[in-house]
């Protein structure tokens, strides 16, 4: 862990550092969603602009498995540099919220094997990982929905979101939404199959941001977009 990486940083520097800027605020902020890291994202942000993109320093940071070093670890590290089996690993290992969350949006969906860890993580018995699956078909709806069978994607959701598991759930449910959003000519099944799940209707929402109760978030976002 004390070996110099490209940039000169040992890992065992950084992880000091990152202790030196724990807080219990936001420790216990943190907790409320599952996290178990204590130090703030803006902070963490500010070092690792400071560190620049390492990809040795970055190994050595996730290997810790702590999580404020894993984050960082996200944040330096090189996409493309991961192999397949690499951040399948890695998925797994990524147990709280934030570090998933992460490493499937800053590193997974840059991969060049984005494909086919979706299609694998899509359809595994683990539902966080089933979930990370659904994180990048939505990237795939938005961004590149061609040769997505998009209703059949919806009779999946109608099917299996409403008993799915929290972090499943939200997944698909982002998924519904985004379709809804997209594509003109699913926005009104989409709706209805929001409309009759109920998935997240009385989610609690901050005053000016936007429901994830999937009728409401796409009727909104698509009034956003209307000239």
């Amino acid at each position: 862990m004390a070996e110099t990486t490209q940039t000169g940083t040992t890992v065992a520097e950084v992880t000091a550092e990152l202790a030196a800027l724990e807080d219990p605020r936001s420790r216990e902020v943190n907790a409320r969603h599952g996290d178990d890291h204590a130090v703030n994202l803006t902070k963490l942000r500010a070092l690792a602009k400071r560190l620049k993109t390492d990809q040795d320093l970055a190994r050595g940071l996730w290997e810790t498995g702590d999580s404020a070093a894993r984050l960082l670890a996200l944040l330096i590290s090189r996409p493309k540099a991961f192999g397949r089996d690499e951040l399948d690993a890695m998925l797994r290992e990524a147990r709280t919220p934030k570090v998933h969350d992460w490493l499937v949006n800053y590193v997974v969906k840059k991969s060049p094997h984005a494909e086919e860890l979706r299609l694998a993580w899509s359809a595994d018995p683990d539902p966080v990982v089933a979930s990370a699956g659904w994180a990048l078909t939505t990237e795939r709806v938005a961004k590149q929905p061609e040769g997505l069978d998009l209703p059949r994607l919806l009779d999946t959701v109608e099917a299996e979101m409403k008993g799915a598991p929290d972090r499943l759930q939200w997944a698909m449910n982002h998924c519904l939404a985004q379709i809804g959003i997209e594509h003109p000519e699913h926005r009104a099944h989409a709706i209805a199959i929001g409309e009759r799940l109920e998935v997240l209707k009385d989610y609690p929402t901050t005053p000016g941001c936007t429901s994830p109760y999937a009728p409401t978030w796409i009727t909104e976002m698509v009034h956003r977009r209307t000239p």
